[in-house]
């Protein structure tokens, strides 16, 4: 660890104490390894980090995520609120190096930079230690957000009291994300016949063919404004001269519609089943309801004080739905009215992946307003 955080010294060249505290910081988190499922070491620091620095009581539930019990300052309040963002990283995620040109922080190419989500921990860290004033505080870091929103979906809310959260994990600091959509998964398998390619093809039934056969007969991409359908991945076939027997396909759909997203699911199962059955092969497809479309009024109190606090930094505060699965979608879904705020990363999940030192320093005045408007 020493040595790692030896590599953003540079930093010291960068003026002024909120500023440098939130940009190494945020350099030494992205060189401790997340990528999803390896989370451990890196919420073992921020246990230590907060416990050490916020005077946390921190406890993890049963599926490692993170929870860290922050006491009151300067309030009389006894209803906490929730902060919250994801302690996992996509791949490339391993030996990150942050360099730092121009106010602007990157990785050296080889890797994503991890300021999703990484800057939004940094900026909750920050604005906790700055603010003058807070209620209790209830920072939640989940686990495996990045592979199916998993650490959400099986957090031990019995831990928590916040029924109000704000969750760090945008690009645009101006926004407030107050809804999203109905996301479903579909898992396919598409089972053929094996033969020789070379001797006797016509006894095979090509399972990559029904593949093709059945994707070519949906909608996919962008379907409308509120609706995407998407292919992910495509595993099949062992040798260049079989006909290959066995496919498996993973895609999905969402829409901020749930009946939009529902009906989608059912175009594309159809379609692969009709295909399947034209050539006498079998399609088995696991459909699977990830999380129901949700939207708060832009009047409920947690979206009228996440827009206060992004227009004490000087911006216009708008409020919109979105069509990608977050925490905060989740966490509503289990009583705690919550939404997403920017922690400005630019590029995520790509080697281009950035984040301005100045939109970390606004990320982390608004959170800081936040807090103190909440006191």
């Amino acid at each position: 660890m020493s040595s790692r955080r030896r590599r953003s010294a540079g930093l010291k060249l960068i003026r002024g104490p909120d500023i440098e505290n939130v940009a190494k910081l945020f350099c030494d988190m992205v060189q401790i390894d997340s990528e999803s499922g390896q989370e451990k070491q890196f919420l073992s620091y921020l246990e230590e980090l907060f416990t050490r620095e916020l005077q946390a009581k921190c406890t993890c539930d049963s599926y490692g995520n993170l929870i860290a019990r922050v006491p009151a300052k300067g309030s009389s309040k006894n209803e906490p609120i929730l902060l919250g963002a994801h302690a996992d990283t996509v791949k490339p995620g391993k030996g990150i190096e942050p360099v730092v040109e121009g106010g602007v922080i990157h990785s050296k190419g080889k890797t994503i930079l991890g300021a999703d989500d990484k800057a939004g921990i940094a900026e909750i860290f920050e604005a906790m230690r700055v603010a003058k004033k807070h209620p209790p505080v209830e920072i939640v870091i989940t686990r495996e957000e990045e592979i199916g929103l998993f650490g959400s979906k099986n957090l031990d809310t019995s831990l928590l009291d916040a029924k109000m959260g704000f969750i760090l994990d945008s690009d645009v600091l101006d926004t407030v994300i107050i809804g999203g959509p109905t996301h479903i998964s579909l898992d396919i398998e598409i089972i053929g016949k094996s033969a020789h390619a070379g001797v006797e093809p016509e006894k095979g039934i090509s399972a990559i063919r029904v593949a093709a056969e059945a994707i070519s007969h949906f909608r996919e991409g962008r379907i409308d404004k509120e609706t995407t359908a998407n292919v992910g991945t495509i595993h099949g076939g062992l040798i260049r001269n079989g006909v290959p027997d066995r496919v498996t396909i993973q895609a999905e759909c969402r829409s901020l519609n749930d009946e939009k997203a529902r009906q989608q699911a059912q175009e594309m199962q159809r379609a692969f089943e009709e295909a399947a059955s034209a050539v006498g092969a079998k399609a088995d497809v696991n459909v699977n309801l990830e999380y129901l479309a949700f939207q708060l009024s832009e009047n409920d109190p947690v979206v009228t004080i996440a827009k206060q606090a992004i227009a004490t930094v000087g911006l216009n505060p708008k409020a919109q739905v979105d069509t990608g699965g977050t925490d905060a979608l989740v966490l509503c879904g289990k009583g705690i009215t919550s939404v997403v705020l920017g922690d400005g990363g630019q590029a995520e999940h790509t080697l281009e992946e950035n984040i301005s030192i100045s939109d970390m320093v606004k990320a982390t005045a608004i959170i800081r307003a936040l807090l103190e408007n909440s006191a």
